[in-house]
């Protein structure tokens, strides 16, 4: 998944890139509201995290305008503030979940995975895929009643081929939840992890569309 993560305090903002790329997401950290606008402008992200404090704004005014260019990326808020009245605005604004500080890493990446899977209109918490079973918010796969073990990186490729099921997904499309941006790419690295998930899902689960990109098989 390609996160945008919005937030200047630098030791909160290096724990919670830290814990989002070692799940496997490629994290773009923008420190102020004009940096993260500019992210946004190049960028088509899968989620924002966002802080309401900004050394040039307040975060709901980027909400907002997100919302106001119909730019409906979700948006999950990350705020000191405890006020109930806050979290009316930040819902109202266009948040699609309210995360207040201080929260337990592990509660932000369920959090993850449930706007997640609102957003991709798939409130499904176990997928059947060919002879797998998935379940993508405890990251665990089973084939044969036995367990698959994935690398973070490994499960960011199938992800976003989850996401997408039945339908190709370009290599590009790969990438752009691998890499963060100003990252050096390399040309076979997508070509890499769909060998390794082959070898370990099985052969028949992905198949190439040559020219074109990668289709995971449907249920």
């Amino acid at each position: 998944m390609r996160i945008l993560l919005v937030e200047d305090d630098r030791a909160i903002g290096g724990a919670l890139k830290d814990h989002a790329s070692g799940n496997g997401h490629a994290v773009d950290w923008a420190k102020t509201l004009a940096e993260a606008d500019e992210f946004v402008s190049v960028v088509a992200y899968d989620l924002v995290l966002l802080d309401l404090h900004l050394p040039d704004g307040n975060g709901l005014a980027f909400l907002q305008a997100l919302r106001d260019r119909a730019n409906f990326v979700p948006v999950i808020v990350l705020t000191a503030r405890d006020q109930i009245s806050d979290r009316i605005s930040g819902l109202n604004a266009g948040a699609d979940d309210y995360l207040v500080k201080p929260f337990n890493l592990d509660e932000l990446s369920a959090r993850i995975h449930a706007v997640a899977r609102r957003y991709g209109q798939n409130t499904q918490t176990r997928l059947d895929v060919g002879p797998l079973t998935i379940a993508p918010a405890e990251r665990t796969i089973t084939r044969d009643d036995l367990s698959i073990d994935l690398t973070a990186r490994e499960w960011a490729v199938l992800d976003r081929l989850l996401h997408r099921r039945g339908a190709v997904v370009s290599k590009a499309q790969i990438e752009d939840a691998l890499y963060e941006l100003g990252a050096e790419v390399e040309s076979n690295t997508v070509e890499v992890y769909v060998s390794r998930l082959r070898k370990k899902l099985g052969n028949e689960i992905i198949t190439t569309v040559r020219g074109v990109g990668y289709r995971i098989v449907e249920a």
